[in-house]
């Protein structure tokens, strides 16, 4: 067991498998991707979401993806998952399954609420959510990540809750860390150097890097060095670098325009050149969305096109600003 076990799935070279379909955006009713109006219907009860769920989770794996990505605070999201992997045996036994803690879904399947989620990394919260989803996907787990983690997150410093995670490493399940924020590499670096008994505690990281907000590209590329898995996320910034935006970059939309690929897959593409990571996520929240997504795989851009491509970078400052912005629907 372990996300070690991708490796063996998704080799060097291994096309869609190195996208993973992460299911923030059809775990809950709402999130803060843009065009969700259009995505998704009006009304969205427990069994739309989980249908839609399944649909993508189906064209996912038919089309080679092998990493799947859900978290506590997605809503129903491991609940979901756990149900198509008991409905399909087979696909279960070739996939690589990762969730998240640290935060607790709160919306109460609310489009509406003021707060959909609430973040906190201590010891009791592991607990608890640990044991949810232990109930959900069992010994189906491969990698548990701390969600979102900051330089100032306990999760760093704890040592009774890192003694905890340890103790889930040595069950087999592999131990890694998300990071948001615009420390994002200080995280990192952080989390590299936590040791319980001498030995690395995180073998993962999973980070938000894009052509907007690409400054946690060089800590990822140590955390690479150093052995562990790199998962990028976010990869066109919630809607920002595909056609759901109002105004997309220059940039990308003329390499777009070049290639005949749409921005996503252009915006996806550029990530997965570079090479420290591992696998990128797709946030898809349908299946036409999917396999634009999945285009990215096999696209390829030159070193004019890169370079370009790097021209729409913001500050971290000014992209985080703007993502707390969005607005949940």
């Amino acid at each position: 067991m372990g996300f070690e076990r991708l490796a063996k799935i998704a080799p060097p070279g291994a096309g869609a498998a190195r996208i993973g379909l992460g299911l923030a955006a059809v775990g809950r009713p709402a999130y803060i991707n843009l065009g969700r109006d259009r995505d998704l219907p009006a009304e969205r009860p427990v069994e739309v979401m989980r249908q839609r769920s399944h649909e993508l989770l189906d064209a996912a794996y038919a089309a080679g993806v092998r990493y799947l990505d859900a978290a506590r605070s997605y809503g129903r999201a491991e609940e979901f998952l756990a149900d198509w992997l008991r409905d399909r045996p087979d696909a279960a036994r070739n996939v690589v399954v990762g969730s998240k803690w640290g935060y607790t879904y709160v919306a109460d399947w609310r489009t509406d609420a003021e707060t959909h989620e609430v973040k906190d990394h201590g010891v009791q919260t592991f607990e608890r959510q640990r044991g949810l989803t232990d109930a959900l996907l069992g010994d189906r787990l491969d990698l548990y990540q701390i969600h979102s983690v900051t330089p100032d997150s306990p999760a760093l410093t704890d040592r009774e809750l890192q003694t905890r995670l340890a103790e889930l490493a040595a069950e087999g399940v592999t131990v890694g860390v998300s990071t948001s924020g615009p420390r994002q590499a200080e995280a990192i670096r952080a989390a590299l150097a936590v040791e319980v008994d001498g030995r690395p505690l995180f073998r993962t990281v999973q980070s938000t890097y894009n052509l907007l907000e690409p400054s946690a590209g060089a800590a990822l590329a140590e955390a690479q060095a150093a052995g562990r898995a790199v998962i990028v996320k976010e990869a066109v910034a919630n809607g920002r670098l595909t056609e759901a935006a109002e105004r997309l970059p220059a940039a990308l939309r003329r390499v777009a325009e070049e290639t005949g690929a749409t921005p996503d897959a252009v915006a996806l593409a550029a990530v997965l050149h570079r090479p420290w990571v591992g696998v990128v996520l797709s946030g898809a929240a349908t299946t036409a969305q999917l396999r634009s997504n999945l285009a990215a795989a096999d696209l390829r851009l030159d070193e004019r096109q890169l370079t370009e491509l790097e021209r729409p970078a913001e500050t971290p400052e000014t992209y985080w600003h703007h993502r707390s912005g969005l607005p949940w629907s």
